[in-house]
């Protein structure tokens, strides 16, 4: 799978090895919404009206990860993809993961302080499919300290995986 990644960056110019990795794991993360999260909780599953809800059908699979994961796997997979399709190297690869770092710890903790936040949101955001749920998430949403560290947490491990990728495909392109 890597090798075929690696010929296809030859035309591309990207990472697609990092953009599958990213990709992997927003599967994963959408598995925690399917099956350990109501789909009331959910907006996607609620407001779209999926049917692919297995939340009390299917044991919690995730367990008290399920709680914090998410904020874990948006941040990781989303430098993931970012690097993958920027293909960065050690400085770039750097600078998009405390990108993305200061993206999500910026939403976490305006759960916790609300006003902020929702005196930028604009009205029209309302009338948006998918950013009519922007000011539902910082009035709605809970802030915990955990999820701030699992940010953290999956901001660090992606940029490793950077570093660790970038080695990776030097080492098969020069076969």
């Amino acid at each position: 799978m890597v090798k075929i990644c690696m010929k296809l960056n030859k035309y591309y110019h990207a990472n697609l090895f990092r953009i599958m990795i990213g990709i992997f794991f927003l599967i994963i993360g959408a598995l925690v919404y399917l099956i350990d999260r109501p789909s009331n909780s959910t907006y996607f599953v609620y407001h779209y009206n999926f049917m692919l809800n297995f939340h009390n059908i299917i044991p919690n699979i995730f367990g008290p990860l399920s709680n914090s994961l998410p904020d874990f796997i948006h941040v990781f997979s989303f430098i993931m993809i970012t690097a993958g399709v920027l293909s960065c190297g050690k400085t770039g690869g750097l600078i998009v993961s405390i990108f993305w770092l200061l993206i999500d710890t910026s939403f976490e903790i305006g759960q916790k302080y609300p006003s902020v936040p929702l005196k930028f949101i604009p009205d029209s955001f309302s009338n948006t499919p998918i950013l009519e749920a922007t000011k539902c998430y910082f009035q709605e949403g809970t802030f915990d300290i955990i999820d701030l560290f699992a940010i953290m947490l999956g901001s660090i491990i992606a940029y490793l995986l950077i570093l660790i990728t970038i080695e990776k495909r030097k080492v098969v392109l020069k076969n």
